[in-house]
């Protein structure tokens, strides 16, 4: 049995999803509550394999459960008027305690040919960053970065939507053995929230290694006069790192939902996210950002 989970999570304590030896992950922590309730142990298969340091409020995984295990969901039914695979949230949601850092906020049974990997179609984020003319919310530490000075946020949100489009991002981008840096990315834009906060949504069919970060950073040296509008395509046309801006913090960065097609294109869209991971030529890695912890 295939099931679908929803997941959101405070990034700051954990060195990541990725489950590691020895290291508290997201990955981990959840494996560890299932296994307590099926029996035995478990394994996620993630939308998006977020780094130490990033958030996450709309994260997709999927887990297979073998008969056994779901047996013993079904056996602990009782009378919940939920159906079996809905219980399995609350359940996680009772293991891993009332104030954790990381929650399950659904769970359903997958739709035949789901797999949270490589049925997505895209992928959101949303990242947060405070000047001077919004101060300091030392309630918001943990997911909003800091920076010195005011921006100005109409020259970011214009450089940020000339980079839209289907374009090599390798400017944008830590580079990784056998992975292409071609993205489509979809919309891409800045605005100010209620309390002055510096609001980015970006949304991509993928995102390869700090590729969000990175987009942060450019445009954040435009708002603050260090780069001009132009420079940012300028850059990414140029195809390769620069100290022009600096990568942006992880504290800020949230993954906010992951897109998947219409039911019946979930196997469709698997099978071919999986040919272009496993051809011979230059093909689109369908993980989002692997940001890294700063």
């Amino acid at each position: 049995m295939r099931i679908r989970l929803d997941i959101a999570y405070d990034g700051t304590h954990f060195r990541g999803w990725a489950k590691q030896p020895t290291l508290r992950t997201v990955q981990g922590t959840l494996e560890a509550a299932l296994a307590r309730i099926v029996g035995s142990d478990v394994q996620f298969v993630v939308a998006g394999r977020t780094d130490a340091g990033v958030h996450a409020s709309g994260q997709v995984a999927h887990v297979d459960l073998d008969e056994k295990q779901w047996s013993r969901i079904e056996a602990r039914q009782g009378r919940a008027p939920l159906a079996p695979a809905e219980t399995i949230a609350g359940r996680m949601r009772g293991v891993l305690g009332a104030y954790s850092d990381v929650t399950v906020t659904k769970t359903s049974i997958a739709p035949e040919g789901f797999d949270a990997r490589f049925s997505a179609v895209w992928r959101c984020y949303r990242y947060r960053l405070a000047d001077t003319q919004a101060g300091f919310d030392p309630l918001r530490r943990h997911d909003t970065t800091n920076i010195r000075g005011n921006l100005d946020e109409q020259a970011m949100d214009a450089a940020a939507r000339s980079l839209i489009g289907l374009h090599d991002f390798a400017s944008y981008c830590k580079p990784r053995e056998e992975a292409t840096t071609i993205r489509t990315l979809l919309d891409y834009r800045w605005v100010r929230d209620a309390e002055g906060v510096l609001i980015a949504e970006v949304k991509a069919d993928a995102f390869c290694h700090s590729m969000v970060r990175a987009l942060v950073g450019a445009c954040a040296a435009v708002g603050e006069g260090r780069l001009d509008v132009e420079d940012v395509v300028l850059l990414r046309d140029a195809l390769t790192r620069t100290s022009e801006f600096k990568v942006l913090a992880a504290r800020g960065l949230i993954l906010t939902e992951v897109g998947y097609p219409a039911d019946e294109l979930l196997a469709t869209r698997a099978e071919q996210t999986r040919a272009r991971r496993d051809g011979t030529s230059r093909v689109r890695d369908p993980e989002p950002d692997h940001s890294l912890g700063e």
